[in-house]
């Protein structure tokens, strides 16, 4: 599944409590070379020789990406977003047998990274950073993170009512008003916001841009403090429990509100499903 804000974010949290003063001791690399061709992982493998040796001293996430921060200004971005699996292994033992990189600490303390669709697994120098299109998107400051306090609704109300784009591309995407939402959030959203999937932004009157302002806040609220959609797992292998009002999980269903027959559209590159008659 798509690893979207608050995924990333108690991914990070947890690695953090975790692997902050470890050292690493080794890596490994398996059935990279897909991701290498397409750009997902570094061109020149020996770039992640830098990890060993180096202390951790943070990892922090905004968005959908996890930058873990090591000694002497060297960085793992992690970017799972179309989907991929983060794990911990305190003892080493037992350790997923499919990933794309494998971190060995100083302590015997094991991290596995695998993609499982579109992603990122990159090594790189603080000067690099911006070279890093991911990092770069999601990092960026000038660009609202829906968790953190300058995400007014001030703010946000401005941004919408001054952009003549559909919902979507301003909510999801490299054009995007806010980071670390993707396609599966945004059906969420919109439909807790009671908004049809083809609305523009800028027709949205205060009302109505107050209700997806609350609906972004809530949905991402909740997904963290129930740890994550029921169909990710955790560092540790536990699974989440937030269930989505509204996406896949009610292909054939009816709305929990009105009843009415749930429907599918295709809109900028993904399958939306919504209620005819709840969002208008």
């Amino acid at each position: 599944m798509s690893i979207e804000l608050p995924e990333a974010r108690i991914l990070a949290e947890q690695m953090n409590k975790e692997l902050r003063g470890k050292r690493v001791k080794s890596y490994g690399l398996q059935d990279y070379k897909k991701l290498q061709a397409i750009g997902m992982l570094n061109k020149d493998v020996k770039d992640f020789d830098q990890l060993v040796n180096r202390g951790v001293e943070s990892v922090t996430s905004r968005g959908n990406v996890i930058c873990v921060k090591l000694g002497n200004g060297i960085n793992l971005i992690l970017d799972p977003e179309y989907g991929g699996e983060i794990f911990y292994y305190k003892d080493g033992k037992a350790i997923a047998k499919k990933f794309h990189l494998e971190v060995a600490f100083d302590d015997g303390a094991i991290l596995t990274v695998r993609l499982t669709s579109m992603g990122v697994i990159q090594t790189m120098k603080d000067n690099d950073l911006k070279r890093s299109y991911v990092y770069r998107r999601d990092f960026n400051p000038e660009v609202l993170s829906p968790v953190d306090e300058n995400f007014t609704f001030e703010r946000f109300s401005k941004l919408l009512a001054n952009n003549n784009r559909a919902l979507k591309p301003v909510l999801v995407g490299k054009d995007a008003i806010v980071v670390g939402l993707s396609n599966s959030a945004f059906q969420d959203i919109i439909y807790r916001a009671r908004l049809h999937p083809k609305r523009k932004a800028s027709e949205l009157d205060k009302e109505e841009r107050r209700a997806l302002y609350d609906a972004i806040r809530l949905v991402l609220q909740e997904r963290i403090r129930l740890k994550g959609k029921d169909q990710f797992y955790d560092l540790y292998g536990n699974q989440g429990s937030y269930t989505p009002t509204m996406g896949p999980n009610m292909k054939q269903q009816n709305c929990p509100i009105c009843r009415t027959p749930i429907e599918k559209l295709s809109l900028g590159g993904g399958q939306i499903y919504f209620c005819p008659k709840c969002q208008v």
